[in-house]
């Protein structure tokens, strides 16, 4: 015990002597107990911390509402998110947004036309479409245009409209791998972008709106459609909306317009089937099948032989369109083919027919000039045919 007594009083004296008990007293008392903001005051009297936070001082602190007003030019330039599914609603809003299709006719050789009374527009495999943009006042400046394909039955809008693997490998080999899987194409700007949402996959393609030319009413926009709609991997017979919206620079919906489209071979064709369908409907002329079950088969067939004899007397156009009952599947698909045929001859030209007919005739005459004792044989069995006949 005696020797920890002199150890302490030993350390006491040297620490004495080396005089630096003295100002780490002074310091320790002048600095508070308690108070934790009061001993920061004192410690840092000028109000900074020392080496490793010269830059940070404590009354310069930003308050929340600083922060919100240095952060609301980002938030107001970024673009609202896109929704999953888009509206389909027309909306003209105050700068009354419309369109407008010249195409009206119904004839084989036309390549584009539109139906009113189905707000639908058939067009061919890229072919220019001409549609014009109507406004009552002027856009804000910057605006633009855009044009998003969507499928129209519920259970199909949450796909993404693609085109097929055929033309997409198409034109990928002739155009390159851009915007090569998007189905609306629009042409006569530099200026046209075609994009993808990140959130819904979904795509469209803007152009720049540009005001109406002098002595013009509005804008013409022309559209390209690079898929049929019987394309296989691609639309598959699923009927597909087009909806064009007029946006501001960021994204922003002025106005929007909704129409069905349909890409077939005959625009014209199809138009009218459809619009005669629809007008069947509407006036309850349309014939309606009774089933019947005969040893477990059920079969369709027609009201009475009256009710069909009507509808094509009725009919004066050869774009009627019948349905014939065949029994058995060898001679539907014999009929399927003479079908086939008969609809591939309507698509080739007259001039290209006529040359057809020239030539089978050329190879006729040539076959009879090799035989011409059968001919002659022909002849005499046709003459005694006749006497037979009349006796």
């Amino acid at each position: 015990m005696s020797e920890l007594e002199m150890s302490q009083g030993t350390f006491e004296q040297l620490w004495n002597d080396a005089h630096l008990n003295a100002g780490l007293d002074d310091i320790l008392a002048e600095l508070p107990r308690a108070d934790s903001d009061a001993w920061l005051t004192a410690a840092f009297p000028s109000g900074a911390f020392n080496e490793n936070f010269d830059d940070l001082e404590l009354s310069e602190a930003p308050e929340s509402a600083d922060v919100n007003a240095l952060m609301s030019p980002v938030l107001d330039s970024l673009p609202p998110p896109a929704a999953v599914v888009p509206s389909t609603t027309d909306y003209p809003g105050d700068y009354g947004f419309q369109l407008r299709f010249n195409q009206s006719s119904t004839t084989k050789s036309v390549t584009s036309t539109y139906s009113p009374s189905l707000n639908k527009l058939y067009c061919q495999l890229v072919k220019t479409c001409p549609v014009d943009v109507l406004m009552e006042k002027v856009p804000p400046q910057g605006a633009v245009l855009r044009a998003t394909p969507i499928y129209k039955k519920p259970e199909h809008v949450s796909e993404v409209v693609l085109r097929c693997p055929h033309h997409q490998n198409i034109a990928e080999n002739n155009e390159g791998v851009a915007h090569r899987s998007h189905l609306i194409r629009m042409e006569g700007s530099q200026r046209v972008q075609y994009l993808e949402d990140s959130n819904t996959k979904r795509q469209s393609v803007t152009v720049p709106y540009e005001a109406p030319q002098l002595g013009s009413e509005g804008t013409t926009v022309l559209l390209n459609f690079m898929c049929n709609s019987s394309c296989m991997g691609g639309m598959n017979r699923r009927p597909i909306l087009t909806i064009m919206t007029l946006e501001t620079h960021d994204g922003q919906v002025l106005g929007r317009r909704c129409f069905e489209v349909r890409v077939c071979a005959c625009p014209g064709r199809d138009r009218k089937t459809e619009e005669e369908n629809l007008s069947k409907k509407t006036s309850g002329k349309t014939t309606s099948g009774i089933k019947r079950k005969s040893s477990g088969i059920e079969s369709q067939v027609t009201p009475n032989a009256e009710s069909s004899k009507k509808i094509k007397i009725d009919s004066s156009s050869e774009e009627e369109i019948f349905i014939l009952q065949v029994r058995g599947k060898d001679r539907f698909n014999m009929l399927k083919k003479i079908n086939d045929s008969l609809e591939l001859m309507d698509m080739i030209p007259t001039a290209d027919k006529d040359k057809y007919r020239q030539k089978r005739t050329f190879k006729t005459l040539k076959k009879c000039e090799k035989g011409p004792q059968r001919i002659s044989s022909l002849k005499r069995l046709f003459q005694k045919d006749e006497k037979t006949d009349t006796d």
